[in-house]
């Protein structure tokens, strides 16, 4: 409890204190999100985005998330407001928008490539290989298929547009980067708690200060990549 008031006299009366409001999600960023995926023209939309490119240790996770704009009404978009590109969201707002991506979606795939896998085949031959299984298997006939950023070539099975930027521009993509952004995170969480001098938790993977530091002093995990010209790594015999 605080200190009391001081008395004055004549005081006027203490006015209530403003209730501080949450921040609403900016659902008009999102009906924009939404308006470019309509203006294909088709009924099925579908995106595919990844998490965990440029780490250091973890899987390459990828997603694939299909929207079907005749169902998708005022109710599920109402769920999905403030859906954008997931670098762009917290950690709360991520995970408040995972499950109405679950609920709205009519198909999601996810998929993990491993470090070894991303070590042995090389991390982009790796990242466009997931986003193409996941494109191809989350699509319906008739279905807009967009890739973030990347053409994926004849790996992939159906027909598809790479969008630039895609993740903070297409709700599909957007969504499929919060579905991939989550679970990684959420594993990563999980793997901490077997490999903790590595606080995987705290960053993901991702190469921060504390985390090439670690590395320094610990040396390297199962869950690191090899492959990665880290300066962190080159101290450490690696063969």
């Amino acid at each position: 409890m605080g200190a009391p008031e001081p008395e004055f006299e004549a005081a006027p009366e203490p006015r209530a204190k403003a209730k501080r409001r949450r921040k609403r999600p900016d659902g008009r960023r999102t009906a924009w999100l939404f308006k470019f995926d309509q203006n294909y023209g088709c009924r099925y939309v579908a995106g595919a985005d990844e998490a965990g490119r440029g780490c250091l240790a973890g899987p390459l996770v990828a997603a694939g998330v299909l929207f079907d704009y005749e169902k998708l009404g005022p109710d599920e978009r109402k769920m999905l407001a403030g859906l954008d590109d997931s670098k762009k969201k917290t950690l709360e707002e991520r995970d408040a928008l995972y499950p109405a991506v679950i609920a709205c979606a009519e198909r999601i795939v996810v998929t993990a490539r491993c470090a070894q896998g991303i070590d042995s085949r090389g991390l982009h031959v790796t990242n466009l290989q997931a986003l193409a299984d996941c494109l191809t298997r989350v699509s319906v006939p008739g279905a807009k298929c967009l890739s973030d950023g990347f053409r994926l070539g004849s790996r992939c099975g159906v027909p598809h547009e790479a969008v630039v930027g895609g993740d903070a521009r297409s709700a599909a993509i957007a969504a499929a980067s919060v579905v991939a952004k989550v679970t990684r995170d959420r594993y990563m969480e999980r793997a901490a708690e077997i490999y903790p001098d590595w606080d995987f938790a705290g960053n993901v993977g991702y190469s921060t200060p504390e985390h090439r530091e670690a590395i320094i002093a610990n040396g390297i995990s199962d869950l690191h990549r090899r492959s990665f010209a880290s300066t962190a790594y080159s101290q450490l015999s690696l063969g």
